[in-house]
């Protein structure tokens, strides 16, 4: 088993800053959370043949990728889902 300090030069020759990875709690609840929630809304919006859902889920799973702050990874997904409330028929 390696030890701290040989995987933190592993990671340095490869450019990863362990101290600043960027892996926090909260985003991968978030990335958890909004991933699931947008995966049954496409699952939904494809069983029902309806391409707002469809549109949706996409949005809810592949957005965390390139946000990168917390909060506004937790803000724009919260605006994503309420408009899968309010984008209905």
């Amino acid at each position: 088993m390696p030890t701290q300090q040989g995987m933190n030069l592993l990671l340095n020759a490869y450019g990863v800053n362990p101290a600043h990875s960027g892996f926090t709690f909260a985003k991968i609840m978030a990335w958890i959370i909004f991933g699931i929630i947008g995966t049954c809304a496409f699952n939904y919006g494809r069983k029902e043949k309806d391409y707002k859902p469809i549109i949706i889920g996409l949005a809810l799973m592949i957005y965390p990728y390139f946000i990168s702050n917390t909060i506004w990874l937790y803000l724009i997904g919260v605006g994503v889902m309420s408009l899968l409330y309010f984008w209905r028929d």
